[in-house]
């Protein structure tokens, strides 16, 4: 189930309103409004791959075009009684929202539609509380979600202004909206202190494997690019992977041999997305921060999608934002099965390796993609023994195939 389920909508109890958030459930209506952005229709496909990796049923959407949102209802009168009468024809239960939603669009939305509204940061928020495995996993998306859920107290629910009562309590005392603040308060500082600790364990061990000269690789790249499924093909790790956002949301981490240059760690993480909450970038900050870290960063590229240069501006941007867009990188253009192109491999005019071009899927490129490997690797090992400053390693300029 999406979301929790809670008790019915609107209750009056004496003169005071209390507004209490609608049951959840799997029947779901898609609502998307077009700002006029170029990435629109991209954007309303990814929405519907979310719900469907969520597991929920889609019974139906609802697009529009608007200049700018409408401040109380976010999509305006007219179309939230159009959403409404969607949702008593279909019987829903949650109503999705391609975008972010204030609080109080949120609950003004859930009076008008009789049902509970849930924005895109909260469907991925839900994906990613599903999909975690590893403790560290689980923390990470926890304290995205309390985070998420604070800014949501604000004007969200109004039996939350209640003062609590009681012998000794009566009078001023605590309201209940800043006893919920405190509590989730109290347990975010918890969970980052929990956190920090982790971290400081696997820095320690990323300390370690450089004492032993060990090389590390960092898979990133688009949600659904096909990282893991490249990360067995060259591990044999077994690790999980399927046609779907976020399969993989804990980092795995394997060695392989690399002939002239040995033993090198290769580490698969967690899939990037345009529009990826902030709160979750922030929670799993201290696993992205591994990609910083490692001597080559690969970035997988789904070569069969029609929107891959928007997905390759969106994982640079996260890349930027956590301190990585320094790593050398090298660009592989995956799912070459589904194009028809060849494998091979891209250079610039000096020579130099920017892109290689695979099929994880069937295995054709990967022997090209190993020789990559060495021969970036072991040039950058023989620099740095020189103390050279690093002019080979791959560029990040944009290959389209």
């Amino acid at each position: 189930m999406i979301v929790r389920r809670m008790q019915p909508a609107w209750v009056e109890t004496g003169s005071v309103p209390l507004f209490e958030r609608h049951a959840g459930g799997e029947r779901v209506i898609l609502v998307a409004l077009d700002f006029g952005t170029p990435d629109f229709a991209e954007s309303v496909a990814e929405l519907r791959l979310l719900a469907a990796g969520a597991g929920l049923d889609i019974l139906g959407e609802v697009q529009g075009k608007r200049s700018r949102p409408d401040a109380a209802l976010f999509v305006g009168s007219g179309k939230a009684d159009e959403i409404a009468a969607l949702v008593a024809a279909t019987e829903a239960d949650v109503v999705i929202f391609n975008h972010e939603l204030s609080p109080a669009q949120e609950r003004n939305l859930e009076g008008r539609l009789h049902c509970r509204v849930i924005d895109r940061v909260s469907l991925i928020l839900d994906i990613f509380a599903r999909r975690a495995r590893s403790a560290e996993g689980k923390l990470q998306v926890e304290l995205a979600q309390l985070q998420h859920l604070s800014t949501r107290l604000v004007r969200g629910w109004t039996h939350l202004e209640r003062q609590r009562g009681g012998v000794g309590m009566r009078g001023p005392g605590e309201k209940q909206l800043e006893t919920d603040r405190r509590l989730i308060g109290v347990r975010v500082k918890a969970l980052r202190e929990r956190l920090a600790k982790l971290g400081k364990q696997r820095r320690t061990q990323r300390r370690s494997r450089m004492r032993q000269n060990v090389l590390s690789v960092a898979l990133v790249g688009y949600t659904n690019a096909g990282k893991s499924t490249l990360f067995n093909a060259l591990t044999r790790a077994g690790a999980y992977a399927a046609d779907q956002l976020f399969a993989t949301l804990d980092t795995t981490t394997r060695k392989i041999y690399l002939p002239q240059v040995g033993e090198v760690v290769l580490s698969d993480t967690v899939g990037f997305i345009t529009r990826l909450p902030y709160d979750l970038v922030a929670a799993f900050r201290a696993t992205l921060e591994a990609t910083a870290d490692a001597d080559l960063i690969l970035h997988v590229i789904d070569s069969a999608s029609p929107a891959r240069e928007r997905q390759i501006e969106a994982v640079e941007l996260v890349l930027k934002e956590i301190g990585a867009d320094a790593v050398p990188q090298l660009r592989v253009y995956n799912k070459l099965d589904l194009t028809g192109v060849a494998p091979g491999v891209g250079r610039d005019e000096y020579g130099k390796l920017q892109s290689v071009y695979v099929s994880a899927q069937t295995g054709a490129g990967l022997e090209l993609l190993r020789e990559a490997l060495s021969e970036i690797l072991l040039a950058n090992r023989v620099q740095d023994e020189a103390g050279a400053p690093d002019d080979t390693s791959p560029q990040t300029t944009a290959h389209s195939t």
